[in-house]
């Protein structure tokens, strides 16, 4: 294949994607995230172009909480494969390219790895450039006890055909893994909260698997009520020793009690912050995934979908040392452009996760959860100054010991020398999966083909590489370009 074209449409690309970036500022007033309007708030520097790129000379700092959810991706899935184009608002690229394998090396320690790599975009000085973190993986019987209370939505919202269902036999693999030393409560809510069994050992199987059956559909949403309860239990069972989790399975449809994540969050916020994690796992197919996505950002944990048999056993089976396990708390990343070879640039995603520059080392503020053999990536579109050479950046991560709280920092640079020479030519192809499912994310967020680069081009190169890669989720994710590009 010619691969001039597209890297034409990729150039074009990175001219007008609209993905906001995270930063901070070097100047007096440091940045800030933006309010509901989309405009920086008063005092705030806005040294930025109407495509929302950052200034290098005034603002060389970018700043962001890590966030290894992956629902914006699952349900876009499930919508697309069901006929449906997801709303733009629900797309959030770096869900997109997180639920893809990476490539990056496992640290010797609990720390993170750092790799920095990318690539030019020939004809216009711009270029891509990706900053992948990982924490080590878990060894084989070596997660540690886990405290689980699960807090399950069996209001009227989930007898939709298959939907308490498909959370039962979330459960029922869930309880199928359980270890030795782990111990497992059950909360059912709907108008109001129901404890269904106390925290009880993995020796109680049976009780367990009798419990989940016991689960029936009645009432209201009161999501308030569930979590409330929910966080009770799980500190009247607290151990230090384990890993405490409450986890949320519901469709994120609350319509009694308090229904904003703000308020729900007000609510629960003394337990989230004294070392009881959530997970929130989404269902169904009308879906409240603003609240359960800023549950989880808030409330010290992670947000994941799951639609069918397959992502229940993927999230309870398969990943469940990394769902339920802790490798860092208050994980942040910043990186430091250098002015004199980086004209601007803007972080694709994280819109929600960024951060002021000084809140990087600031300890209490607050980060994201990141799991044994979890992949963070962040792509970043990049103008660079006309001949420069010498540093590009460099990417830090810090991040708290979960049991200590002991922070931990590590960094790595890269030379525009490090740059290839086309993103289709020379770089890994994981990093070329990463920029084909931000491509994605960015054209259905867009409703329209962007710059020429259509759907039926992104189609072809998650072809060709899912062919390379032999990866059935890249074959997977070009099955989903065609669908989209079906659908007008």
């Amino acid at each position: 294949m010619n691969p001039r074209p597209l890297v034409i449409a990729l150039a074009v690309i990175l001219l007008m994607l609209a993905a906001a970036c995270g930063g901070g500022s070097n100047s007096p007033a440091p940045a800030r995230p933006e309010n509901d309007s989309g405009q920086a708030p008063p005092g705030v520097s806005q040294e930025r172009d109407s495509s929302g790129r950052r200034d290098a000379t005034a603002e060389q700092i970018s700043t962001f909480a890590l966030d290894v959810d992956t629902a914006s991706y699952d349900y876009a899935r499930r919508l697309l494969k069901e006929g449906q184009r997801p709303e733009p608002a629900r797309i959030r690229p770096e869900e997109f390219v997180n639920s893809f394998r990476q490539d990056y090396p496992e640290p010797p320690d609990n720390g993170f790895t750092v790799q920095v790599d990318g690539a030019r975009v020939p004809g216009d000085g711009a270029a891509l450039v990706r900053v992948g973190l990982r924490t080590r993986g878990a060894e084989a019987g070596a997660r540690r006890p886990a405290n689980l209370t699960f807090v399950v939505d069996v209001s009227g919202s989930m007898a939709e055909p298959g939907r308490l269902d498909l959370v039962r036999e979330a459960l029922h693999t869930l309880v199928d893994q359980l270890g030795a030393g782990d111990r497992v409560s059950l909360v059912a809510f709907s108008e109001e909260a129901e404890p269904i069994i106390p925290m009880t050992s993995a020796s109680g199987r049976d009780r367990l698997h009798a419990a989940v059956d016991r689960l029936a559909v009645r009432g209201t949403t009161n999501l308030e009520a569930g979590l409330t309860a929910g966080y009770a239990e799980a500190a009247r069972s607290f151990s230090p020793a384990a890993t405490n989790r409450v986890i949320l399975l519901s469709d994120g449809l609350a319509n009694t009690g308090e229904t904003s994540w703000r308020g729900i969050l007000d609510r629960v916020a003394d337990n989230a912050g004294r070392r009881i994690t959530l997970l929130c796992v989404g269902v169904g197919r009308e879906y409240g995934d603003e609240l359960m996505e800023q549950l989880a950002d808030n409330g010290d944990g992670a947000a994941v979908y799951v639609s069918t048999a397959d992502d229940a056993r993927r999230v309870f089976a398969e990943q469940l040392a990394a769902n339920l396990d802790l490798r860092a708390r208050d994980a942040k990343a910043q990186v430091v452009f250098n002015p004199s070879t980086v004209e601007s640039y803007r972080l694709v995603g994280y819109e929600n996760r960024r951060l002021a520059a000084e809140d990087f080392r600031d300890d209490a503020a607050d980060g994201g959860e990141v799991g044994p053999g979890h992949a963070v990536t962040a792509l970043y579109d990049v103008r660079l100054r006309e001949g420069a050479g010498g540093q590009l950046l460099t990417a830090a991560v810090r991040w708290q010991d979960p049991d200590t709280r002991a922070p931990g920092e590590t960094s790595r640079s890269v030379e525009i020398g490090d740059l290839a020479g086309s993103p289709w030519e020379g770089p890994s192809p994981r990093f070329q999966v990463d920029v084909v499912a931000a491509a994605f994310a960015e054209y259905l967020r867009a409703r329209e083909p962007i710059a020429g680069m259509d759907s039926g081009e992104l189609a072809r190169q998650a072809a060709r590489l899912a062919a390379l890669t032999e990866d059935a989720a890249v074959r997977e994710l070009a099955d989903l370009i065609g669908r989209a590009a079906s659908l007008g």
